[in-house]
């Protein structure tokens, strides 16, 4: 009788880690282009183990069945990244938050919040947000070209959004925009000014959290509130971290990836034209993008194992971390066929730019509609869009997109 074939590693003899995140080492950090590594990753056999700029070494799922594994299986935690060397991108380790908390802990607070963010909510927003983007595109256009499609439209439509239905002034998103930028960077930030960055946010929103307590009204930090202070589902810190990254990834998310369509579609004009000629298709064009484009610069928030749990051939003990890239998992042949090409009409598009599993992003429904609506917006009002200079990227951050997009008409 022959026994199964073991997993490929075991604690006793773990590959050397090799260094990460792929693209930075070959000087790629402008553009949205996937490193050749993924691909080498996704045909090698078991996982990847690398090094971060910080932390300890994880191994690296790059394969669709192995991310939805990792994301979705509870014998995986994002608890314990509080209690180890956490494989991160900055010196400074990170703040508890919804982000790294387990169930029940996670499900208390993400139920307080998800009523906002649900389907039929979202819907009920549409008209307000279409109302939005129309204004903010003929604003751009009056003024005239050549203009800056993030600062005059991607970045102030979630921030208002985001802000209406959080409760603070979009008039400060100057200030978010510098602050949500040192959230998400890598190694731009020392340790101490990433820290100085989240305690001005959090006591930014501290002081929000302190109107709204003497002046409710009808918006989610009141709601928060209200829990918090007569049902005691919450507590302090979590309620004002909670709007800490409400008002972080309600807004960056949409703001990044609006440019980021716009730079792919009018760099496959053909299909730009296709959404122009029929924009009918933009929600499927919205699906595909998201899938098509890899706005993280490399995987992060590593999930830690609870138990041994074999991941694509990989024995993973208990206690080693896995960080999952999502890009490359949503281009893997083996899920999407033909997965370098743009396919509007991609059947069954499941997808994971908005993630997978308990930590599935709570506001994909508004991102959705946000970029349907604002790519719905650019077809029709402005057709003859194009690229009107050199677009300056984003650099050191978790994110990829263009920091500043110049457009004409």
């Amino acid at each position: 009788m022959t026994s199964a074939t073991p997993p490929t590693s075991t604690s006793l003899s773990l590959p050397a880690p090799v260094p990460y995140p792929f693209n930075d080492q070959n000087g790629q950090g402008d553009g949205l282009g996937l490193h050749a590594a993924y691909a080498d990753a996704r045909e090698g056999a078991g996982m990847v183990r690398v090094r971060l700029p910080h932390g300890e070494p994880a191994w690296l799922a790059t394969r669709y069945e192995d991310a939805r594994l990792v994301l979705g299986d509870l014998r995986f935690s994002r608890a314990m990244a509080l209690e180890g060397d956490e494989p991160r991108y900055n010196a400074a380790r990170s703040k508890p938050s919804i982000l790294s908390m387990d169930p029940p802990d996670h499900t208390r607070l993400r139920t307080l919040v998800s009523r906002a963010f649900t389907r039929h909510q979202v819907e009920g927003l549409r008209p307000w947000v279409r109302e939005l983007t129309s204004r903010l595109l003929d604003g751009m256009v009056a003024a005239g070209p050549p203009a800056d499609l993030v600062e005059n439209f991607a970045l102030p439509l979630p921030v208002q959004v985001i802000c209406e239905l959080l409760g603070v002034p979009a008039s400060d998103r100057g200030r978010f925009r510098v602050w949500s930028d040192a959230l998400l960077s890598t190694t731009r930030l020392t340790a101490d000014e990433l820290r100085e960055n989240q305690d001005q946010l959090t006591d930014y929103l501290a002081g929000y959290v302190a109107e709204r307590r003497a002046d409710p009204r009808d918006d989610l930090m009141s709601g928060l509130i209200e829990a918090r202070d007569a049902k005691d589902r919450l507590s302090e810190d979590e309620l004002v971290s909670l709007c800490v990254a409400i008002l972080v990834a309600g807004h960056e998310t949409t703001a990044s990836q609006i440019p980021n369509f716009v730079w792919v579609l009018l760099g496959q004009r053909e299909e730009w034209q296709r959404l122009v000629d029929d924009p009918e298709l933009v929600p499927g064009a919205v699906e595909e993008l998201m899938r098509y484009i890899p706005l993280g610069a490399g995987a992060a928030f590593p999930r830690y194992a609870k138990e041994d749990v074999e991941v694509g051939g990989v024995l993973v003990r208990k206690g080693e971390p896995v960080v999952v890239s999502l890009g490359s998992a949503n281009r893997d042949p083996a899920r999407f066929e033909d997965p370098e090409t743009l396919r509007f009409d991609r059947p069954a598009n499941q997808h994971l730019g908005f993630g997978h599993g308990v930590h599935h992003c709570l506001g994909a429904q508004l991102a959705r509609m946000e970029l349907q609506e604002a790519l719905r917006a650019l077809v029709t009002k402005v057709p003859g869009l194009r690229i009107a200079g050199e677009p300056e990227w984003k650099r050191q951050m978790l994110v990829r997109a263009p920091r500043v997009l110049p457009v004409g008409w």
